[in-house]
C-alpha cells in the first residue's frame, strides 16, 4: 500500500459506539490485511479494515458468506496460523497489540480479555468432554481457583445463561444438549471471566427463532451488566436492527458502508446493502412482492476484480460517468449524513434508492397515489438527518428503521 493510501486508510478509521466512561476504544483495528497464500496464489481474504469499537457498544459485521467477517475476527484473537497466514495493520484488544504477539500473550488475551462464540458450538465444544468441565478449565487457565471452586462458577453460568436444572446438566455432554443448549453453554464459556470483548460469530444460525430471541436477549442483558463490547457476525439484518448501534458493510474483504445502524437500515447508499435489504423477506408486507436477489457471485479473493469489486453485479455501474466503477476502486468516503461511510462512484445515491430501488423493494413504503414516500418514513428521514445534525459523533439509537428496514423488528425497543 502506498504513504498516501495508507494515510487515507488511517484517516478513514471507523470509530463505533457513542462515547462509554473510558476515553479510548477497547477494540482498535488499523489497515488490517489478512491473506493466505495457496499454490493458486495469494487469497486476499480481508484488505485494508480499520474500525474501533468501545466497551458497552455493539457493532454488527454483515455480508454475504466469503466477505471477510469470520476471517477479520478471527485475527482479532490471533487464531490464524503464522505458518500459512499473512497478516499486516494494527489489532490492539484493551491496549494489547495482537499481530505479532508471542502465544504466551494469546493466551492470557482469549478467554480473559477476550472471547468467542464460534458459529457450530457442536464441533467448538470437545466432544469427548462434559460441558461442565470444558466451561471449568476456562475458568481455572485465567484464574487461580480450585476445581470445587471452578465447577461451581460453570454451575452458576450455565444456569445464568438459562440452562434448566444446571446443577445436573453440568455433567452432560455437548451431544447431550439440543441446539439451542449447546449455544447458550458456548456462550457461558466464552463469559465464564467477564470479558471485555465479546466476539459472537452468527450465534443464533440454525436456532428457531423463539430461542433466538431468547439468546439475543441474552447477550444485551449480559453487556449491560458487564459492559462487554460486543462485536455480532450475522447473515441477518433482523438482528442486526434489533441489537446493533452500529454496521459495517464488509464485501470482498473491505468495508463498503458504515454507520449507525437506523441510518444504514432506513437510508443506504452502497448498492451491495441494497442488494442485501431488497433480498430480505418482509413478512409485513403484501404477499404478492417479489425477492429481488443480488445477481452472480461474489468475487473470487484469488482474483478480485478491478475498481469496485461489486461493481461485475452492480445494476447501477452505467450510472457513473466512463469506466470509473470498473478502474478505479473508490474511497470510502463521508455519506449524506455524518458518522455514515460508503464505498461507492454514485454522486446521488440517496436520490436513486428512494426514486429507484425503496419502490421495488418495499412498495408499502410508497403512497400509491403521490409516489411519495409515506409520511412514517418522511418522518424517520428528518429524525435520521435531525440527530446526526445534532450529534455528529452520536449514534441516532437502535430503533427499528422503517426505510429500507423490510428488516422489521419493534419500533419501539430502545
Amino acid at each position: 500500500m502506498t504513504a498516501p493510501e495508507q494515510a487515507g486508510a488511517t484517516a478513514g478509521t471507523m470509530e463505533f459506539g457513542r462515547p462509554a466512561a473510558q476515553d479510548d476504544p477497547y477494540l482498535v483495528v488499523e489497515n488490517l490485511t489478512v491473506q493466505f497464500p495457496t499454490h493458486d496464489g495469494i487469497v486476499q481474504a480481508v484488505t485494508d479494515l480499520s474500525y474501533t469499537v468501545r466497551s458497552g457498544q455493539t457493532l454488527g459485521i454483515v455480508g454475504e458468506s466469503g466477505s471477510g467477517k469470520s476471517v477479520s475476527s478471527m485475527a482479532v484473537l490471533g487464531l490464524h496460523n503464522p505458518q500459512s497466514t499473512r497478516l499486516s495493520g494494527s489489532i490492539r484488544v484493551g491496549g494489547t497489540e495482537v499481530i505479532g504477539a508471542d502465544q504466551q500473550t494469546l493466551r492470557s488475551l482469549r478467554g480473559n480479555d477476550a472471547a468467542m462464540i464460534f458459529q457450530d458450538p457442536l464441533t467448538a465444544l470437545h466432544p469427548f468432554y462434559a460441558v461442565g468441565k470444558q466451561i471449568a478449565e476456562a475458568a481455572r487457565m485465567h484464574n487461580d481457583i480450585s476445581k470445587a471452586e471452578a465447577r461451581r462458577r460453570a454451575i452458576d453460568m450455565l444456569d445464568r445463561v438459562g440452562i434448566p436444572q444446571a446443577s445436573s446438566r453440568v455433567d452432560d455432554y455437548p451431544h447431550q444438549f439440543s441446539g439451542g443448549m449447546r449455544q447458550r453453554a458456548m456462550i457461558a464459556m466464552a463469559l465464564v471471566n467477564n470479558p471485555q470483548l465479546l466476539i459472537a460469530d452468527e450465534p443464533t444460525t440454525a436456532l428457531d427463532v423463539t430461542v433466538q430471541a431468547q439468546i439475543l436477549d441474552l447477550l444485551q442483558d449480559l453487556q449491560q451488566e458487564y459492559g462487554s463490547a460486543i462485536v455480532m457476525i450475522t447473515h441477518d439484518l433482523g438482528v442486526i436492527a434489533e441489537v446493533a448501534d452500529d454496521v459495517l458493510v464488509m464485501y470482498g474483504g473491505r468495508a463498503v458502508e458504515t454507520g449507525p445502524t437506523k441510518a444504514i437500515l432506513t437510508l443506504p447508499e452502497m448498492p451491495y446493502t441494497w442488494g442485501l435489504l431488497s433480498s430480505v423477506p418482509d413478512i409485513t408486507g403484501a404477499t404478492d412482492v417479489r425477492l429481488i436477489p443480488i445477481p452472480g457471485t461474489p468475487p473470487s479473493l484469488l482474483n478480485p476484480p478491478t475498481g469496485c469489486s461489486f461493481h461485475p453485479r452492480c445494476p447501477h455501474v452505467d450510472k457513473v460517468p466512463g469506466e470509473l466503477c470498473r478502474t478505479t476502486l473508490p474511497e470510502l468516503t463521508q455519506a449524506t449524513h455524518p458518522g455514515h461511510r460508503k464505498r461507492c462512484h454514485l454522486v446521488n445515491p440517496d436520490e436513486i434508492y428512494l426514486k429507484e430501488v425503496l419502490p421495488e423493494a418495499a412498495p408499502d413504503l410508497i403512497d400509491e397515489e403521490t409516489g411519495e414516500l409515506i409520511p412514517e418514513l418522511q418522518v424517520q428521514l428528518e429524525e435520521i438527518q435531525q440527530e446526526t445534525h445534532d450529534h455528529p459523533t452520536k449514534a441516532p439509537g437502535r430503533s427499528a428503521p422503517r426505510g429500507g428496514d423490510h428488516v422489521r423488528a419493534d419500533p419501539e425497543k430502545p
